[in-house]
């Protein structure tokens, strides 16, 4: 009765070792990704495609090029050891686009990433694709390309994909300055100075009565 009840057991043990042995032995999958921070459609934007070297003969990435949705202005950011170009359509000033080269000396290798920046104005829409050419130096080239599979899937060379957080922030417009208030005006500046006169007026006329009332009394009692 006893194996009987260790047997289901030893079973399960062995199946779960075997899952995990799987999932250790299941290579790690690696694609292009493209990454900016708070993105707007039709805004201006850094993005940031981060290159992993996938290499499984030990090869070095020495070009990386991505298509651009042709936008109207593209920077790159300085990458030593790597040189950028640009490809522009002169005829309708936009970038379609750009590709990094490796000097000799230097590649990703496969344990390795590589980020490649570039800013640029984002076209005005809700997700952009950016198709991507990784070349190693055993010739071996890679194209970034695939669309997402129906349903959501994702395929084995997925084209990096940027979503986009929605309309761009209106221009920030500056406060009309403040206008100090000018000092009340007293609207009645004659009335206060007639109230003033009055009574001063006033007061005199009691002194000169309580004058010509001590005289009277002072006569009297002469």
């Amino acid at each position: 009765m006893r194996f009987t009840h260790r047997a289901p057991a030893r079973a399960l043990l062995t199946l779960a070792a075997a899952g995990a042995a799987l999932i250790t032995a299941a290579p790690a999958s690696a694609h292009v990704h493209v990454d900016a921070d708070d993105a707007h459609p039709g805004d201006s934007a850094v993005l940031t495609f981060r290159v992993p070297g996938e290499s499984e003969k030990g090869a070095l990435t020495t070009e990386f090029s991505v298509t651009l949705p042709n936008v109207a202005s593209a920077r790159t950011e300085l990458m030593p050891g790597w040189t950028a170009r640009l490809d522009r359509d002169t005829a309708a000033g936009t970038v379609r686009s750009v590709t990094w080269t490796a000097a000799p000396t230097v590649g990703i290798a496969p344990d390795q990433f590589g980020l490649f920046k570039i800013s640029v104005t984002l076209p005005k829409q809700d997700t952009v694709s950016f198709p991507a050419t990784q070349t190693y130096s055993d010739g071996t080239v890679v194209h970034w390309d695939q669309a997402p599979l129906p349903g959501g899937g994702e395929p084995e060379y997925p084209a990096p994909e940027l979503f986009l957080t929605g309309e761009p922030e209106p221009a920030h417009t500056p406060a009309p300055p403040t206008v100090a208030a000018a000092p009340a005006v007293d609207a009645q500046p004659v009335s206060r100075a007639d109230n003033g006169a009055r009574w001063l007026a006033g007061g005199a006329l009691a002194l000169a009565a309580v004058a010509v009332a001590t005289a009277l009394i002072g006569r009297r009692r002469a």
